[in-house]
């Protein structure tokens, strides 16, 4: 659902205003300052943002989008071999996914990234299209305010609409498990087969490639469980599509988030 606004002449940020505007918006989750319109320090216009939710997963997984036919303009996100660094080099297709009994994975860089206390650069797979990016501001739980900006990299039948799962070693591997294959986790992965390891403790469990995005649930994401957001749509980060190697055409008319 978008947030969407009416115009009223002389419209003012207070509660009443924007319950009348868009009844089903919990106010108390947005954090919007009166005074400038600012929205934790970011600028804020509602015009341009969707409520959505949140949810974590690591599959191990070749990701949709590296998959040529997924991907329109660009080179497809990358995948990787049974080590989580070398590339697949050849048609993804004669190589096939770990989880369709083949031998190409999720890369091991495409986790998480710290940028600052306040904002993290990340994966995420979605309905929005592959290798855009979106900016989702935290409206939930100990996070509540932080911001992390994620490119599309992959969709999947458990994933709804303006539903973000973000890709977080330890998160779950849900429906699919390649994990085991690869760095021989159990059946159902490590923790939970929803929701994954519950400690920062149990990331330990994880091979020491996969620990720091494991790890940044329990730091910087707070320990959140699947908190809501807003968002909207970024130009990506170089720092992601370095490591995705996917760049849409139209990327750059994009608004640069600085």
């Amino acid at each position: 659902m978008k947030i969407s606004f009416p115009f009223f002449g002389g419209f003012n940020w207070n509660n009443k205003a924007i319950n009348a505007a868009s009844p089903n918006m919990n106010v108390n989750n947005l954090n919007i300052n009166n005074n400038n319109n600012a929205f934790n320090g970011w600028a804020f216009n509602p015009w341009n943002w969707w409520k959505g939710v949140t949810t974590a997963y690591w599959d191990c997984c070749v990701a949709s989008c590296s998959w040529d036919a997924n991907v329109s303009g660009s080179k497809p996100v990358k995948a990787c071999r049974k080590d989580g660094v070398s590339l697949v080099t050849e048609e993804l297709w004669k190589v096939k996914s770990v989880c369709d009994n083949g031998d190409a994975y999720m890369c091991n860089d495409q986790q998480p990234i710290v940028i600052n206390e306040k904002l993290s650069y990340g994966f995420a797979a979605s309905h929005d299209p592959c290798c855009s990016c979106q900016r989702l501001q935290f409206t939930s739980g100990p996070i509540k305010g932080k911001q992390m900006i994620v490119q599309i990299t992959n969709t999947g039948s458990d994933v709804g609409t303006n539903h973000f799962d973000i890709q977080i070693p330890g998160g779950g591997v849900g429906i699919f498990n390649g994990c085991s294959k690869q760095w021989g986790a159990p059946n159902d992965g490590w923790g939970r087969r929803y929701g994954g390891v519950t400690t920062k403790s149990e990331c330990s469990q994880l091979p020491s490639q996969l620990r720091a995005g494991c790890e940044w649930r329990f730091g910087w994401f707070g320990s959140s469980d699947n908190p809501n957001v807003v968002y909207e749509r970024v130009q990506c980060p170089k720092e992601l599509t370095r490591i995705s190697g996917c760049v849409l055409p139209d990327d750059a008319k994009q608004k640069k988030v600085v």
